[in-house]
């Protein structure tokens, strides 16, 4: 058996929305070392998703291309998928891992806010879902959706971030409906894994990996093998959403 035939995802095509850094980064890695092709998509860090590129590409020459888009814009994500398509010639898995996160008080909440994060944690994933969906359904593919476990239990400072991904779970689920039985749709709920840029001080992370049942913080390697089991273990599982979050949502 050849090594090529032993990869689990050997040539199938997955984009990865805001794939140049952390957690997206560490996702197309991992299906990229199963034997995917990646698109890597990216906003603004052309750079990193292009530096990332040139790694996967030592690798597998060929095997990674870069996209820009901005996912605010619903005009650009047909254009998006199919620039993914093109590249090599199937899309066989969607990743909407892309997201911003920043507290919003109540009180103190703009339009524009509102906007941005329903914007890229909801409307985005679901236009590029229907833009995705006649490529996927050729290949039986999959949509694979990065959610929170603050889906289910809201942040507090974050109503809008916490309702955003709520809107995502359920999303996940109707998608599962609407696109059976050709396309597969789940989610990963990550618990403590990378600290947003403006991170809580240390008593508050402190607090947040005792809240959960393993007692420390995951790493985005455990958030990317979660999505190699949905890529290439879990052919009859669909409409599910995986909690990665060292127990926390049990022991909250």
């Amino acid at each position: 058996m050849s090594k090529k035939t032993q990869l689990p995802l050997a040539d199938q095509a997955v984009l990865i929305t805001g794939a140049a850094r952390r957690v997206g980064a560490a996702i197309a890695r991992t299906l990229h070392a199963a034997g995917a092709n990646v698109i890597l998509h990216h906003r603004t860090s052309g750079r990193a998703a292009a530096a990332l590129a040139r790694e996967l590409a030592r690798v597998r020459r060929g095997s990674a291309e870069t996209v820009q888009a901005d996912l605010l814009d619903v005009q650009q994500l047909p254009v998006l998928i199919a620039a993914a398509r093109g590249a090599f010639g199937r899309l066989d898995i969607l990743v909407n891992n892309a997201s911003t996160f920043y507290p919003t008080p109540l009180g103190r909440v703009t339009p524009r806010q509102w906007e941005d994060l329903m914007g890229t944690n909801a409307k985005a994933p679901f236009f590029l879902a229907q833009a995705a969906a006649p490529a996927l359904r050729q290949r039986r593919g999959l949509i694979l959706n990065l959610l929170d476990i603050h889906a289910l239990r809201p942040l507090k400072q974050y109503p809008v971030y916490s309702t955003a991904k709520a809107a995502l779970v359920m999303l996940t689920r109707a998608l599962a409906r609407e696109l059976a039985p050709e396309i597969r749709v789940n989610g990963i709920a990550p618990g403590p894994i990378l600290w947003p840029e403006e991170a809580p001080d240390a008593p508050l992370r402190k607090k947040i990996i005792a809240q959960t049942l393993l007692k420390r913080q995951g790493s985005p390697r455990d958030i990317a093998r979660a999505a190699l089991f949905f890529a290439a273990e879990a052919p009859y599982i669909t409409g599910q959403i995986l909690a990665v979050d060292g127990g926390r949502s049990v022991g909250w």
